[in-house]
């Protein structure tokens, strides 16, 4: 099995550097780096659309401040709705009793 190649940064912004010069197309730069035709096309789009922010290392995405509470708000509503699963299955569990009563007598009672 072959192992994924990895690249920094700065390679990566090197290598869009490099296409950018007049006498390099990208088919010529992509052989002359060792790399996929594709994959320094991907970079060149992401250089584009992101400038400066393109590229951010090791996984990290450079979010704006609503992309960072949407992807808190959804974190937060996936754990709840792990809870609201439990609470369902342990309801079902306890039985009719536990719904007629109410579950926190029922808990009272239990305690005692």
């Amino acid at each position: 099995m072959t192992r994924r190649r990895t690249f920094t940064t700065d390679f990566k912004r090197e290598a869009v550097h490099l296409t950018q010069r007049p006498e390099m197309t990208v088919s010529k730069a992509a052989r002359d780096l060792g790399i996929g035709i594709s994959t320094l096309q991907r970079w060149l789009r992401e250089a584009h659309q992101q400038g400066d922010a393109a590229f951010p290392g090791l996984g990290r995405q450079n979010l704006t401040p609503e992309q960072e509470e949407i992807r808190r708000l959804r974190k937060e509503n996936e754990i709840l709705r792990e809870e609201r699963e439990i609470l369902k299955k342990a309801t079902a569990c306890l039985g009719q009793n536990s719904t007629r009563m109410g579950l926190a007598r029922f808990f009272a009672k239990q305690s005692r």
